[in-house]
């Protein structure tokens, strides 16, 4: 291939945004390098910052502001290069266009997964595609298909290399920053979607390396571990038989349904800040994991006799089946096991006081902030949509900062990380309170609680309402990924980020770029 690519009219006209002298472009790979190193950079990033940063670069560089759309692209290959060659090439994806194709005489055929090469050796999606899969990659010939999201999630990729017109990188990216997925891109050199080229020696560099260091954390499989951590007979540990009837009811309710959030972002963060797999999780950190969800359960056990509510989980409550009475004793035992079993924990006597403060402080917060719910509902004040997010910080928000605190000290982190993890949880609680008044203003549940949609409705059509309510959620999850930018630890970061996805998820399905002209025609 041609090292330098000349601008030309009409149908064939080589890519916008790409500088065209191979020179320039290895030049801009080189800076970006430098940049993401000399300003401390951490994936994830958001393309709005990432477009701030590839201007910068550009200043400094004295380059075109016309090469901006590439200089993005570099950075975030640089941004996500280590954590990349730190995964094996059997959990590697390798994304490459349909146009690459011989235009007039290729006998792929293609269904819903994409291209199926023939091998026949007319163009260069043969050669590629045949050395990844010696490599052990997973192949795809396809534009932006939701195929790639769904292996994504299921675990068996955990990062992507992707040859892509910039117009398609730039649509594919959200989905790609939402998942936290290492990933990185060799921009087409030629638009018009037949006979394209490419900077293959690029691509050549990106997938032949592989750097053996830790993985990042598996969010699906550290869900399962977690979750195994709560099956009767792992919990039974932590229950002793001499507390009777009352602990055996407290274990039950404990290893019962739930999402497990909590303890889940508490062995996250510890793992990604300790780089300890997630399979050697210590005692210690299960233990504390344990203490998380006996507080949490025991709010549960509270909010329902509070509220009223007689099922959770889609089963009765706990004080529809035993009593109020009785459920309020368990959810007290809880409360008393979760500080007995922090107190209890194998770590110093400085990391032990500062767990159980965080512990008290969260708890309550907790309360004050239950304690103003009930106050307005029992008052049936007509409160302000302020004053009703103000109080989804004091009654959710805490209990997400116990958890990522816990992990964090546990793992010796610095202040800083602690402030980043309170301003994520502030964001978060708050986020996770108005998607739930959604969900059950969607299911048309009765509102025993405070409602952002009802207090809104009350200067407003109900339509718009639900609108400004959808649009403050979207405002609180933008504030949870942005209060990222203080985790300097990429893998941490990049583990928060995909909780926010996988508890929001605000991303639709991909669709390819022929579909996109037509919808755009």
């Amino acid at each position: 291939m041609s090292d330098d690519v000349k601008t030309v009219s009409g149908k064939d006209d080589y890519c916008l945004g790409v500088p065209p002298e191979r020179r320039q472009r290895d030049e801009l790979r080189a800076a970006a390098g430098d940049y993401v190193v000399n300003n401390a950079l951490v994936a994830p990033v958001s393309l709005e910052d990432l477009n701030c940063h590839a201007e910068t670069m550009l200043l400094e560089e004295q380059l075109s502001a016309d090469y901006q759309p590439f200089a993005i692209v570099v950075l975030n290959n640089e941004l996500w290069r280590q954590s990349l060659l730190a995964v094996p090439f059997e959990k590697r994806l390798l994304l490459l266009p349909q146009c690459l194709k011989h235009s007039q005489s290729c006998p792929a055929e293609i269904d819903h997964l994409g291209l199926i090469c023939k091998h026949c050796g007319r163009c260069t999606i043969d050669r590629i595609s045949h050395r990844a899969e010696e490599l052990g990659y997973a192949v795809l010939i396809v534009e932006g298909s939701p195929v790639v999201m769904a292996m994504i999630e299921s675990g068996q990729i955990q990062a992507t290399v992707g040859v892509s017109c910039l117009s398609v990188l730039e649509r594919v990216f959200p989905y790609m920053e939402a998942a936290a997925v290492p990933g990185m891109a060799i921009p087409l050199l030629k638009d018009g979607c037949v006979d394209t080229i490419f900077d293959e020696d690029w691509l050549t560099d990106v997938l032949e390396v592989f750097e053996e260091t830790r993985e990042a954390v598996d969010l699906t499989r550290l869900k399962k571990i977690v979750a195994d951590w709560f099956e009767p007979e792992k919990l039974a540990t932590y229950f002793p038989e001499a507390d009777g009837q009352t602990g055996q009811l407290a274990a039950d309710w404990l290893a019962g349904a739930g999402k497990r959030y909590r303890p889940l972002l508490a062995a996250g963060v510890y793992a990604t800040l300790t780089a300890t797999a997630i399979d050697k999780i210590s005692e210690s950190v299960r233990q504390s994991a344990v203490a998380i969800e006996c507080f949490h359960k025991a709010s549960l056990v509270h909010d329902d006799i509070e509220d009223g509510d007689t099922h959770r989980y889609n089963q009765p409550t706990l004080h529809e089946t035993h009593g109020v009475p009785i459920a309020l004793n368990a959810g007290d035992y809880l409360i008393g096991q979760g500080y007995q079993l922090l107190a209890e924990l194998g770590c110093d006597n400085t990391q032990k006081t500062e767990l159980l403060k965080i512990a008290a402080e969260g708890h309550r917060r907790l309360c004050i902030g239950q304690g103003a719910e009930l106050a307005a509902t029992a008052g049936k004040e007509d409160l302000p949509v302020e004053k009703v997010l103000a109080i989804f910080s004091q009654k959710t928000s805490p209990a997400f900062a116990v958890a990522l605190k816990i992990g964090a000290v546990l793992a010796n982190a610095d202040e800083s990380i602690l402030t980043a993890l309170d301003a994520y949880s502030e964001a978060v609680g708050i986020a996770y309170q108005i998607r739930d008044d959604l969900l059950d203003w969607q299911a048309a549940q009765s509102h025993k609680e405070l409602s952002i949609i009802e207090s809104l409705a009350r200067d407003m059509e109900t339509d718009k309402a639900i609108a400004e309510t959808r649009r403050l959620l979207e405002v609180y999850r933008k504030q949870a990924i942005a209060s990222l930018d203080g985790i300097v630890q990429s893998d941490c970061k990049a583990f928060l980020r995909k909780v926010i996805t996988k508890i929001f998820d605000g991303t639709e399905a991909m669709g390819c770029c022929d579909e996109h002209s037509s919808e755009s025609d």
